[in-house]
């Protein structure tokens, strides 16, 4: 009988510890009070707890209550695997200006919970303050892959440092175990062109191609500042092939689609119409006549002068009359020439780029008109070069 009762007495103790644990688990988070009412003692609870008593003094800007300290100190004690206690004990020893101390215990705490991105975030900061660049990378790589959009939120942190030219032979080493990494940084650093020497020197430890996805970003920001022969000279470098000599239009057969914007052709499909290149060559466009709006441009950079400009329609278009051609200085919206493609078809067009436009937008549109129509159109052997008969 006493041997039964003691039995039923460690079973009902062991249903009140898992239930109390239960607890704990469910109430540590959401409400710490609960959870340490339940179970003052138990590690979880005083983490909670010491966590929300330390948000709490920085919510309302006032010291941390020794009592929280006390807490994460007993459940490091009670609880050795448990990152969070370290990671206080880290960022009190960051903040009294003890680097070493704070790299031992935020260490300790990715010990403990290798997937802990606290943890990760603050030893990499902590070793990016004391020098520790390679180590420091080394916790941006494993953040990047741990957290959710991880290479992308790093972005801005990692540019930072990128500024500084003796950090980038561990970036490029960092950059090449984690393209991802990598190609976040860039995009972050190629939204300010100030830094365009930058992103090309650090990219060439990796792969620099027409895709890369950060390289319309540079371009893009360098012709917002006013950049335009850099942002060219970048973009030939990377382009696939080169224009024929002589010629000022990237692509006239529409036939190379992998150069990016805006030095190529930027072809547009939305309510206004369909410009897309046909699958032997030429651009096929369609205008549905109902509103007026783009369907191709490419940004150019013709010095002052004359120019010539002829091309040719496949087939016999539909309406071609609707569709026109023109050019205009990039920043401006009045073109500076335009003229209608079934006549630039049959003869060549002729125009003069002033000296105060650097940058050119040629540009196809089409022009909406009381009746509305389709018009259709397929344009091949595109040519811009200097008029001759006019220097």
């Amino acid at each position: 009988m006493t041997r039964r009762l003691l039995l039923a007495a460690m079973a009902a103790l062991l249903a009140v510890q898992i239930v109390r644990n239960s607890l704990v688990a469910e109430f540590a988070v959401t409400s710490p009070d609960i959870a340490s009412h339940v179970w003052p003692g138990h590690p979880r609870s005083e983490i909670a707890l010491g966590m929300a008593q330390i948000a709490q003094s920085a919510r309302e800007r006032k010291p941390t209550p020794p009592s929280a300290f006390e807490l994460m100190n007993d459940a490091a004690r009670k609880a050795p695997l448990a990152p969070e206690p370290f990671l206080v004990r880290g960022i009190r020893a960051q903040l009294a200006g003890e680097v070493h101390l704070a790299t031992k215990a935020f260490a300790a705490a990715t010990v403990r919970d290798p997937r802990s991105l606290p943890a990760h975030y603050f030893l990499a900061d902590t070793l990016f303050r004391a020098g520790d660049t390679g180590r420091a990378l080394a916790q941006m790589g494993i953040l990047a892959r741990l957290a959710p959009g991880g290479a992308k939120s790093l972005a801005p942190y990692l540019a930072t440092y990128a500024k500084d030219q003796a950090k980038w032979p561990q970036l490029r080493q960092l950059f090449k175990s984690e393209p991802q990494v990598g190609e976040a940084a860039f995009a972050a650093l190629a939204s300010d062109p100030a830094n365009a020497d930058t992103v090309l020197a650090l990219a060439r430890g990796v792969e620099l191609g027409p895709d890369s996805a950060w390289l319309p970003t540079l371009l893009n920001s360098l012709v917002v500042s006013g950049q335009y022969a850099r942002a060219h000279q970048i973009w030939a470098r990377v382009s696939p092939t080169r224009g024929a000599p002589g010629q000022f239009v990237y692509d006239g057969h529409f036939a190379q689609p992998t150069a990016p914007p805006p030095f190529n052709w930027i072809l547009l499909s939305s309510g206004v119409g369909i410009a897309e290149r046909a699958p032997k060559g030429g651009l096929h466009v369609i205008f549905y006549g109902n509103q007026d709006g783009l369907l191709a441009r490419q940004l150019l950079v013709l010095p002052p002068g004359t120019y010539r400009s002829s091309m040719a329609l496949d087939g016999k278009p539909v309406d071609a009359h609707a569709l026109t051609w023109s050019l205009r200085c990039e920043g401006s919206q009045a073109p500076i020439a335009a003229i209608r493609l079934d006549v630039a078809a049959s003869r060549a067009w002729v125009f003069e780029v002033p000296s105060a436009c650097p940058a050119q937008w040629l540009e196809l549109s089409g022009v909406s008109s009381d009746l509305s129509r389709q018009s259709e159109a397929f344009i091949r052997d595109l040519s811009l070069v200097r008029d001759q008969q006019h220097g």
